[in-house]
C-alpha cells in the first residue's frame, strides 16, 4: 500500500530543492530528484521495492507539477501578444510541457533509485499501525 505521507514529503522536498537549484548553479533538477526520492524512500521504509515505488511516485509527480507550472507561465507570457500571442504561447507551452514530461520520466527514474537507497538506510521495522497510513 502506498504511504502518501512519504510521497508528499518527497514531493515537497523535490520542489524546494528544485527551486533552490534554479538559483544556485551546479545544484539542479538532478539533485532535486535524488534528494526528494531519498526522502520519500526513507520515510516509507520497508525495503527496496517499497522505497523504489515511493521514490518513483514522488519524482514523477514533482516532474509533472513543474511541467504544468512551466506550461502555465509560458501561456501567460503569450497573453501579452493578444489573441495570436495567446494561441502561440499556449502551443509553445504545450511543447515545453511535452519536454517537461520527458524530464519527469528521467527525474522519476533517479528518484526511484534514491528511494530504494533511502528505504535501505531506514532500519526502523514497519509496524502494522504505520502501514495503515
Amino acid at each position: 500500500m502506498t504511504d502518501w505521507r512519504a510521497v508528499g514529503y518527497g514531493f515537497v522536498v523535490t520542489l524546494l530543492v528544485g527551486a533552490i537549484g534554479l538559483a544556485i548553479p551546479g545544484l539542479g533538477q538532478l539533485t532535486a530528484g535524488l534528494v526528494g526520492g531519498f526522502v520519500a524512500g526513507y520515510v516509507a521504509g520497508g525495503g527496496l521495492a517499497r522505497g523504489f515505488w515511493h521514490g518513483l511516485l514522488a519524482g514523477s509527480i514533482g516532474g509533472i507539477a513543474v511541467g504544468l507550472l512551466l506550461w502555465g507561465a509560458i501561456a501567460l507570457v503569450g497573453l501579452a501578444g493578444g489573441p495570436v500571442g495567446a494561441a502561440a504561447g499556449a502551443l509553445a507551452g504545450l511543447g515545453v510541457f511535452a519536454i517537461a514530461l520527458v524530464i519527469a520520466l528521467v527525474m522519476a527514474a533517479e528518484s526511484a533509485v534514491a528511494g530504494a537507497v533511502g528505504a535501505l538506510l531506514n532500519d526502523e521495522p514497519r509496524s502494522a499501525e504505520r502501514a495503515n497510513y
